[in-house]
């Protein structure tokens, strides 16, 4: 199974896009990661992505922006099909 980290802030309008799917869509296997309720995410979202972007699925290491392709990427590969 991949490493699966979604970085996030609740004030975005795009992560909560991004939120209400998997909460629909019973998504499991992705770690949540607050960037407003711990300084450390909000520095790994920088270090690890290399911009201070949200929403950022991070996979296996590599950063994945944009809501609409992280919704499209757990369609296809976290969905029961």
């Amino acid at each position: 199974m991949k490493d699966l980290k979604l970085y996030f802030k609740h004030s975005c309008p795009y992560c909560q896009k991004v939120l209400r799917y998997m909460d629909e869509h019973d998504v499991k296997g992705v770690q949540l990661m607050d960037i407003k309720a711990d300084q450390k995410n909000q520095d790994d979202l920088v270090r690890l992505g290399g911009m201070d972007q949200v929403p950022m699925l991070l996979i296996d290491g590599k950063p994945m922006y944009e809501s609409d392709d992280i919704i499209q990427y757990m369609k296809d590969e976290l969905q029961d099909s």
